[in-house]
């Protein structure tokens, strides 16, 4: 068991032996998160929420609140409100974009809360007590990388980016990473903002724009559901692989079915915010230091391994 995953284990296991043993003080967490404005964040919410009932439920001198925001600003004015009138002993947040919350969450840490951060890491890691995310650089790299073999190392491939943030930054690193050595070529890489709309007008001007593409990555599932609508409608049969990432249900179940344009994807469990939670209030009240960084594998998901990965009853 890697290091990361041994302190996460040991977090939760300490919280719950912890019972409900009450704590000389009541103590506050806040949790803020994105609005449910696409299919991972809509994940996200229903795990914070279910984490944030059980854990009322068990610990009465433990508060925890999930305040949701549409946008980097909202979320802004979001920790002012969670901050007024209460002192935050914690604050699990999962940012909008990384550079408009860095200084926001910086207020909160020097006001005294523990901060964990979520997925979208801030431009200031030392902010930080605890880090929660999935490897946004295996994403890119291993999706890569089965590009390279499959397509015999060249071809050409445009690529849809996500919002500014730390991990979109990371994943093209990875995926640039993955197929350098390699003949393959980026045509084009451009933001659809892990949005399935912006993502089906973008990849439409790619193909009005380049008439050979042998591969699509899109980042996220969102966008790659934007992606596969376009290429159908245009009946282009040029492009042999449209990938994603993420482990969206839809996706998985095309790797089950051995669909060809999509054979292979990557997870990205949006649950990772309830694993964020447990351990930031194990770290409260379970008398276990927790801090550091907690990542969660990215491998392949293949026709192989995809049963492993599907849940037809979550919301994404």
């Amino acid at each position: 068991m890697t290091r990361t995953k041994w302190i996460a284990a040991v977090a939760i296991g300490t919280l719950l032996m912890a019972g409900s043993a009450a704590a000389a003080d009541k103590k506050t967490v806040a949790v803020s998160i994105p609005a449910a404005d696409h299919g991972w964040t809509a994940g996200v919410v229903y795990h914070a929420q279910a984490a944030a009932k059980e854990i009322n439920a068990a610990f009465p001198d433990v508060e925890v609140i999930v305040k949701t925001s549409p946008s980097a600003t909202a979320q802004v004015s979001a920790l002012e409100d969670l901050s007024a009138g209460r002192k935050l002993d914690a604050l699990v947040i999962l940012p909008q974009t990384s550079e408009e919350l860095t200084m926001p969450v910086k207020a909160v840490k020097d006001s005294g809360a523990f901060i964990t951060v979520v997925d979208r890491g801030l431009n200031d890691p030392a902010i930080q007590d605890l880090y929660v995310a999935g490897d946004n650089i295996a994403v890119g790299k291993n999706t890569a990388k089965f590009l390279v073999e499959k397509l015999g190392g060249k071809g050409n491939l445009v690529v849809l980016r996500g919002i500014p943030t730390v991990i979109d930054d990371e994943r093209i690193k990875g995926f640039q990473d993955g197929i350098a050595g390699s003949d393959l070529k980026i045509l084009d890489i451009q933001y659809a903002n892990w949005n399935s709309d912006e993502a089906f007008k973008l990849m439409q001007d790619y193909l009005a724009k380049y008439p050979q593409i042998d591969a699509v990555w899109a980042n996220d599932d969102d966008m790659l559901l934007g992606v596969l609508e376009a290429v159908k409608e245009s009946g282009r049969t040029d492009i042999k692989f449209a990938l994603g990432g993420n482990g969206m249900k839809d996706i998985v179940k095309k790797v089950i079915d051995g669909d060809a344009m999509t054979p292979v994807e990557t997870p990205y469990p949006p649950s990772m915010i309830k694993t964020a939670i447990y351990m930031t209030v194990a770290n409260l009240v379970g008398h276990a230091p927790v801090r550091g960084t907690v990542k969660l594998d990215a491998p392949l998901i293949t026709q192989a391994n995809a049963a492993e990965f599907y849940f037809p009853d979550s919301p994404f």
